[in-house]
């Protein structure tokens, strides 16, 4: 280590030997040495300054990746490194400062205490035999600065005896120790505090303040350390201030007195720089604002909002409700929702599982408004339990019964795993759309369940062809269908296609980047509010879940317009502005074959963003069924058309019994067990279920 720091120190100390010459006030010199440095070091502090700036400039786009795969850390270093390589930002140049910081300070403190080497020339045969001379430890890091002391208090003359050093070489050395003024401000720079205290002690507060300035400045007006998190900034501050105090009790005065002018001309050189490359031309902070409070409602994500009313009721009722999951041995079925708007898509399930069999249904939703509380009133074999997003994390870990069911995919790939408590529990996934699951769904989003209940022959195709793929062990596909589709196309048939005074128009996107609510949800009303309809918005769930502040200015921008023009359908328990509109708008969301099949009318697409989950799904030589269907149920138009909208509607009106014919014929195919797909899910489950008591027997 110590020749690793002579070559490092070489130049530091002809550096500091020429200031300590030139000033010849050992403090004012430590204070230029500290300036030269500060101005060698530009091009790198402009370099820095420069890729800091890159970094706040792209700072948006990463708290987007953040925000969409909040949980899926491998997703977002995945991600993260892309956009890295694409933009040429170099993510470690951050530490360089610092490492800097390091180096000269380790320098510097070498250089300090040494100073008969680098001040004075003196050999170390000669500073050897002088530690001989007084008794001095060379192996204490300020042994040469006790061999100072003892020159200038007289212990060593020039007539003392020291072997191997002539006496006008020793007469030399000690004139020029006897000249260095080593006073600053009536501090002696060479005494190290903890030996004298006194007003020794000032110097190591004196430093810690100059931490504590330079640090509260930097989270004010450095370009990258203002966008750092609170964690971030007060360590630094507080790792930075208690090194200082360190610094002014432990070393000599004079390392101290270098740390605090570094510091101090630290800040001048920050501002220099920001009024030299000022950040605010090149950062665009209206849109890192807009990122920051995506990634902060993705990290709320799960957490029941503290300024919610019913907070303490909600928190007392997940504490009881959670105890008292955790308490019942012996569960057999345990669903999972995520919001009440969830439950349609159990129903059936839930209903044949209650006629067909005496099994209890354990119901964890975390929703605390979820309709299976009111359910359960009159049903008292399904136990409903509110439990926060956050607190279902911990309970699915640990959670013990037989048959698991959700319809939430990426189990084991984000917050929701597979338990760690019970190994031979059957996960059951349950479709919550129709469509295909390998391009809107995540890669392997589907792999940690044990069973896939099929919506229809196109995900059990796309489902074999995944395991042969990627190798995976055979799962229970299971001939399933989609409950939901089956009751909407019975709500519509009931409801017999009840003619409307004017158009009822349903826009209800998908939530994936650049869908009609954030690209393009302004030009679609332009162009339908002086048309003769009405016009229904139906957000996905997901959106509104995971972007709430978002959704809110929607609904307070468009507040002016009539009821009757327009209006926000949040309740999504309810389906019933899907089978009572003419016409569908809608970009990549699974609703169009909802929406279509149930009601056989057309639906209207926009070219938005293809939704795509997985940047592999072509891997698989499927089309999915979401490419499949736009020319089929309806049409596609680019955002760029949308001007011709209601000559666009209007001939899908006028077309509307090809649109039917051609709606019906595919839907024969396109679904399992129409009407008795509950009937055919319960079965499977009620069978499982039995083989696993039997086998326990």
């Amino acid at each position: 280590m110590d020749s690793v720091l002579y070559y490092i120190c070489l130049p530091l100390g002809y550096l500091m030997k020429g200031c300590f010459w030139l000033l010849k006030n050992y403090g004012v010199a430590i204070i230029f040495f500290t300036l030269i440095t500060k101005i060698v070091l530009m091009p790198i502090s402009v370099w820095i300054q420069k890729n800091s700036i890159h970094m706040v400039k792209i700072q948006p786009q990463i708290n987007f990746i953040k925000a969409r795969l909040n949980g899926n850390f491998d997703a977002i270093a995945e991600e993260q490194t892309k956009l890295f390589k694409k933009e040429k930002y170099h993510p470690f140049a951050s530490l360089i400062p610092l490492i800097i910081q390091i180096v000269l300070l380790l320098g510097v403190v070498y250089v300090i205490n040494r100073p008969l080497n680098y001040l004075f020339g003196a050999s170390d045969e000669t500073i050897n035999a002088l530690a001989g001379l007084i008794g001095a430890d060379t192996g204490d890091s300020a042994f040469q600065i006790q061999i100072i002391e003892a020159i200038k208090n007289g212990t060593i003359t020039a007539s003392s005896i020291v072997p191997g050093i002539s006496s006008a070489d020793l007469a030399g050395l000690i004139g020029n120790v006897m000249n260095m003024d080593t006073m600053f401000c009536g501090l002696n720079l060479l005494v190290i505090p903890q030996n004298v205290w006194g007003w020794y002690s000032v110097v190591s507060i004196i430093a810690a303040l100059s931490s504590l300035i330079m640090c509260y400045t930097q989270n004010r007006s450095n370009v990258i350390q203002h966008e750092q998190g609170k964690i971030n900034k007060y360590g630094i501050m507080a790792l930075s201030v208690g090194l200082s105090l360190i610094l002014g009790i432990f070393v000599p005065t004079a390392t101290a007195l270098y740390w605090t002018a570094s510091n101090l001309l630290s800040i001048a050189v920050m501002y220099l720089l920001n009024f030299l490359i000022n950040p605010k031309k090149y950062v665009d902070y209206e849109a890192l604002e807009q990122s920051r409070k995506a990634l902060a409602e993705a990290k709320a994500f799960g957490a029941m909002d503290k300024k919610n009313p019913l907070y303490k009721q909600m928190r007392a009722r997940e504490k009881a409700d959670y105890k008292k999951f955790k308490h019942i041995v012996n569960k057999h079925i345990v669903f999972y929702s995520e919001k009440s708007g969830f439950y349609k898509y159990y129903k059936d399930l839930i209903d044949e599982l209650l006629k067909n069999s005496d099994v209890t249904i354990h119901y964890v939703t975390n929703d605390f408004n979820d309709t299976i509380f009111k359910i359960a009133e009159t049903e008292p074999r399904i136990k409903p339990y509110f439990i926060s997003l956050k607190k279902t994390a911990i309970l699915m870990m640990l959670v013990e019964c037989d048959i698991f069911i959700m319809t939430t995919p990426d189990l084991d790939k984000y917050y929701l795993k597979r338990s760690f408590m019970k190994k031979d529990i059957e996960y059951i996934y349950v479709p919550h759309d129709s469509m295909s699951i390998h391009m809107g769904f995540n890669e392997g989003a589907l792999n940690a369940f044990d069973t896939i209940f099929c919506s229809g022959p196109h995900v059990q195709k796309e489902m074999l062809a995944t395991e042969k793929m990627y190798n995976l062990g055979e799962k229970n596909l299971v001939k399933f269908g989609f409950p939901l589709l089956d009751n909407l196309v019975d709500a519509f048939k009931k409801k017999g296609g009840e003619k409307h005074k004017r158009k009822e128009i349903l826009i209800a996107p998908s939530w994936n980047e650049d869908n009609i609510l954030d690209s393009c949800i302004d030009q679609i009303v332009d162009a339908l509010k002086d048309e003769d309809v009405h016009i229904t918005v139906r957000p996905h769930p997901e959106f509104v879940k995971r972007f709430p502040t978002k959704m809110n200015e929607i609904v307070e921008k468009y507040k002016s317009l009539e009821k009757d023009k327009l209006t926000f359908e949040l309740d999504f328990s309810s389906n019933k502005s899907i089978y009572e509109s003419d016409l569908l708008v809608t970009d990549w969301s699974g609703i169009a074959a909802e929406f279509a099949f149930a009601t056989s009318q057309p639906v209207l697409f926009i070219n938005t963003k293809m939704k795509v989950q997985n940047p592999n799904w072509q891997n698989l030589q499927i089309t999915p069924m979401e490419i499949q269907i736009r020319n089929i149920v309806g049409t596609a138009i680019d955002k760029e058309d949308l001007a011709k909208l209601p000559e666009i509607i209007q001939s899908l009106f006028k077309d509307k019994e090809r649109y039917k014919k051609q709606i019906d014929e595919f839907y024969q195919g396109f679904t399992y067990n129409h009407g008795s797909a509950g009937k055919a899910g319960a079965t499977y489950i009620l069978k499982s279920l039995i083989k696993k008591q039997n086998a326990k027997k």
